[in-house]
């Protein structure tokens, strides 16, 4: 009767072994991932304003800060309109 006890057990603690791997741990990677990707869109975005702050600032020197700011308008225009057309 041990035996049976024993054997039964195992194939209890197989079935729920065999359910997590199915749910728990992929939720679990997919939170992981989600989390990763959230952070690093953070810090591109970051970046992206960060380089577009310090070509503005390169552009304010030669120029003044109305110039500055419309090369900065026509060149983000100009990205837009790339996007808009290649449907991005």
């Amino acid at each position: 009767m041990d035996e049976y006890a024993a054997r039964f057990a195992e194939l209890l603690e197989q079935i729920a072994t065999k359910i997590r791997s199915v749910t728990v741990d992929r939720v679990a990677e997919g939170i992981r991932l989600t989390g990763l990707g959230i952070l690093a869109a953070s810090l591109g975005l970051t970046a992206l304003l960060f380089l577009l702050l310090a070509i503005f600032g390169a552009l304010e020197i030669p120029l003044t800060t109305a110039g500055a700011l419309a090369v900065v308008g026509l060149l983000l225009t100009g990205v837009g309109t790339y996007l808009w057309i290649n449907r991005v």
